[in-house]
């Protein structure tokens, strides 16, 4: 054993989940509208904004149909014009039917577009793989100027949605379908470039990004603290730019790193982890936990098909207890 029994804290408290991510996205970006001539709501008649009242605003909310790269166009000529547009959109659109535009007219010429993405990973299961998104952080972080956000509950949406605000260049922020788990109570607001420490230890480290990879990780400390050993979790909710020394000082002496993802283990959280550290002396053991090379096939609730893909809190626990051998 290490220190770990001096590191052990009791289950964090998470109150009830409020509302989505993206319900508490689409209530904020109400209120600030009005506010700020500035910000365009463009939206894919995705049903989220119906019966808003934009007040003053309401000419600055455009639908423009089930046309996703006309969507993304239309907010890269804004944006040139001095504009802010917040593009509404599911993520599997957003990151491959539109990501041509996003690439040529968002990205390459750095333009301050918000692309807000719901029903990411697999919270629209209800509708089969067609509309899973595994992919999108992968995508989206290798695109120059992309900022990449992924906030892990509803007050964590709105914090950062405030932040992205006023940023130079592209964002994307991956955001869910329903109400979901809560980061604990007391947990200090995101910054976008920061990685959120919210449990010590030395032992393992675990990495997660999202509503459901974050609790799972919380929640695996939690037993493994109760076997004594003492697990870092750290909520980076900031895809791109990443915080590697946050990183790289939690995985400094540790025996290994755990990631926890909502995606393909292939080019998302996971493998930046692996990138990050593969530059290190004597790198430590990494176990990537997402979805593997495959479709999730059939439908069925987030949660159940979170498990049928292996992305539970057990696994994160046999993963981090592998590194004892």
């Amino acid at each position: 054993m290490t220190s770990a029994a001096a590191e052990r804290t009791a289950p964090a408290h998470r109150t009830p989940p409020e509302q989505s991510t993206r319900e508490a996205y689409r209530d904020l970006l109400a209120a600030l509208l009005p506010d700020d001539e500035q910000l365009v709501c463009l939206d894919s008649d995705t049903g989220l904004f119906n019966g808003v009242d934009f007040g003053s605003a309401a000419e600055r909310y455009i639908n423009l149909g089930i046309a996703e790269q006309n969507l993304m166009g239309v907010a890269a000529a804004l944006g040139r014009e001095g504009r802010v547009p917040f593009v509404n959109t599911m993520a599997a659109f957003a990151s491959s039917r539109a990501v041509e535009a996003v690439k040529l007219d968002i990205a390459l010429n750095d333009l301050p577009v918000r692309i807000v993405a719901t029903h990411a990973g697999l919270s629209a299961g209800h509708l089969g793989s067609t509309h899973h998104c595994l992919e999108d952080l992968a995508v989206m972080r290798l695109l120059p100027n992309m900022t990449v956000l992924v906030p892990a509950d509803a007050a964590a949406a709105r914090e950062m949605i405030r932040q992205c605000a006023d940023l130079p260049g592209p964002v994307y922020v991956r955001l869910g379908r329903h109400a979901g788990p809560t980061l604990p109570a007391g947990t200090q607001p995101p910054r976008i470039g920061r990685a959120q420490k919210l449990r010590d230890g030395r032992d393992v480290v675990l990495v997660a990004a999202g509503p459901h990879p974050v609790a799972l990780a919380l929640d695996a400390a939690d037993d493994l603290a109760r076997s004594g050993i003492a697990a870092c979790v750290l909520n980076m909710h900031t895809i791109k730019p990443f915080d590697s020394a946050a990183l790289l000082g939690a995985a400094h002496g540790a025996r290994g790193v755990v990631t926890v993802e909502e995606h393909w283990r292939a080019g998302g959280l996971g493998s930046l982890v692996a990138e990050t550290l593969s530059g290190t002396t004597n790198p430590p053991r990494i176990h990537r936990i997402g979805v593997g090379d495959h479709f999730v096939s059939g439908n069925g609730d987030q949660q159940h098909l979170l498990g049928e893909a292996g992305i539970t809190k057990e696994a994160v626990v046999a993963a981090a207890r592998q590194f004892e051998n």
